[in-house]
């Protein structure tokens, strides 16, 4: 152990070089960090070096006041044992993913006519199938096995048949129009169909159809045949190899700026089930943190692709795969396809990805260009607005991750400004709207964005000296679509289609439609007052 008054007077020769876990404490002694390391005086050195480091360590490293580490053996033990003190001690700055248990699940009861619901509440007294990140894939996959297996939904025997049983979706084994025996296959079937089995489950309902035909049950034949149709009809629009019979894990990673996108997708049985994504931190090795915190709360398959390699060896890529097959207790593989269905995987991943990148991919270029401290995830925009001069009224809207947060819209009828000062009135909206933010110790934006000019932006300056923030913002003028920063004299142009360009835009022309629906509604409200006043 090693303790550091500051991380300038820091030291490594006294940490060794075997492989081993790490604990950062800080000054009350709480574990703020564990890391694993093939070697440990490398790795924590790396911390204090002058090199480049993400925010998230530069927020770290000065709060560290004493190191702690433990020799093992080799990498696999260094894994095992992070992640045993890690989930003991849950320190604030490691890897920390929602908890898959607060995600819904698609349950079966075990009763002797077993109902399907919805549970956010594993239970050893339910067969659990999911969890479900998207409540849409939840839902139409319930009702499919509702639709194809007559599952009864209600939690007590009513005393006659209800609505369901009318329209096709139920047995009514509540009034024992259908045998025990005959409504637990339809159960079992439903499990199976669930579990993904689903070539099992087309087979055995074909042979069954085959005998019930022959058996001159011509109904029930056609209902067997109509269970089939549809499970076809679900499977035949995968994108995935539908005869692989072990479950894969596709993980793709894609890093902008600060931040690392993640997108997971689940394989069962070569049908894709959903998928889940995530927004982290950047910091090194965060495609190891994000698989060991993953995989502590999801089931760990066969196989895990990825679009990029976790490992910087080979070594290392053996000690992550003995890490998680013990886990497992079974093998588990990683791969990193270059073609064949594997790559196709990949890359269906990856477009997950794309599909929402355009609005990062502008916060990232919008970061670069006016050479921001951090990501403006959060932009907040300012317009003033008026009817006449007993009008004024400013709108405020926030975008968080290039996307309106309705939530968070703001209207402010100005008090202290007499007449039409668009300067003055936004100063005192940004006045308003800070201090407020301050006292109630709420987040801050990235970037505040003003409509108008140089004066609007000598009055936000103005505001938000005041008030002791230093919170970038910049000023957007309509007519040549040019920027204004502080303290330069002359506005930056960049090209007006570009995605930087028209996520501003289209934030500023929030900010002003916003803006301008105040000043009418006050308006119409006058009038309305000075005519209901004449009546």
């Amino acid at each position: 152990m090693i303790s550091i008054s500051e991380p300038s007077n820091f030291n490594s020769s006294e940490i060794p070089t075997e492989p081993g876990v790490y604990l950062f404490k800080d000054t009350k002694n709480e574990i703020i960090y564990i890391g694993k390391a093939k070697n440990l005086r490398a790795r924590i050195r790396s911390y204090f070096s002058n090199s480049e480091h993400t925010q998230k360590t530069l927020q770290l490293v000065p709060k560290i006041r004493t190191i702690e580490w433990i020799i093992v053996g080799n990498e696999l033990e260094a894994l095992l044992l992070e992640n045993k003190l890690v989930k003991k001690h849950k320190p604030k700055y490691n890897v920390n993913l929602k908890d898959a248990k607060t995600f819904a699940y698609i349950a079966i009861s075990k009763e002797a006519y077993p109902r399907i619901f919805t549970t956010r509440k594993p239970s050893s007294r339910l067969d659990i199938f999911g969890p479900y990140t998207e409540g849409y894939l939840r839902r139409e996959l319930q009702r499919l096995v509702i639709k194809i297996f007559k599952i009864r939904v209600c939690k007590k025997f009513p005393k006659r048949a209800c609505l369901n049983f009318h329209i096709g979706l139920c047995n009514a084994p509540c009034t024992d129009n259908v045998t025990q025996q005959q409504y637990n296959e339809q159960v079992e079937r439903a499990r199976s169909f669930l579990l993904g089995n689903y070539e099992q489950l087309i087979e055995q309902l074909n042979l069954q159809m085959q005998e019930t035909s022959q058996q001159l049950e011509y109904e029930r034949a056609l209902e067997l045949r109509n269970q089939m149709a549809s499970i076809k009809l679900l499977t035949q629009h995968q994108v995935v190899d539908a005869y692989r019979r072990y479950d894969q894990d596709v993980i793709a990673f894609r890093r902008l700026g600060d931040k690392m996108l993640v997108v997971q997708m689940g394989v069962r049985k070569g049908v894709l089930l959903g998928k889940k994504e995530y927004t982290l931190d950047f910091e090194p090795q965060i495609e190891q943190e994000f698989l060991k915190e993953f995989y502590n709360t999801n089931p760990i398959p066969h196989e895990i692709l990825l679009n990029m390699t976790a490992w910087t060896d080979q070594k290392e890529k053996a000690a992550l795969e003995d890490y998680f097959s013990t886990l497992r207790t079974a093998p588990v593989h990683f791969s990193v396809p270059k073609e064949g269905d594997e790559l196709q995987l990949i890359k269906l991943a990856e477009k997950n990805i794309e599909a929402n990148l355009d609005e990062d991919s502008a916060l990232v270029d919008l970061q670069t260009a006016l050479n921001l401290p951090a990501l403006p995830r959060i932009i907040e925009c300012f317009d003033v607005s008026n009817l006449g001069k007993e009008h004024v009224v400013s709108g405020m809207v926030r975008f968080t991750d290039g996307n309106p947060d309705k939530n968070n819209y703001r209207r402010y009828k100005i008090k202290t400004v007499t007449g039409q000062d668009d300067f003055a009135s936004m100063n005192e909206a940004v006045t308003r709207r800070y201090k407020r933010l301050v006292n109630e110790e709420a987040q801050l934006p990235d970037l505040i964005v003003v409509d108008g000019g140089p004066g609007q932006v000598s009055a936000t300056k103005a505001a938000l000296k005041s008030l002791g923030l230093q919170i970038p913002f910049i000023g957007l003028a309509k007519k040549y679509e040019e920027i204004f920063l502080p303290d330069e004299l002359t506005s930056r142009r960049f090209n007006k289609n570009s995605r930087m360009m028209l996520l501003l835009r289209r934030i500023r022309d929030s900010a002003h439609n916003f803006s301008v629906s105040y000043s009418r509604k006050r308006s119409q409200m006058k009038i309305r007052d000075e005519f209901n006043a004449k009546q």
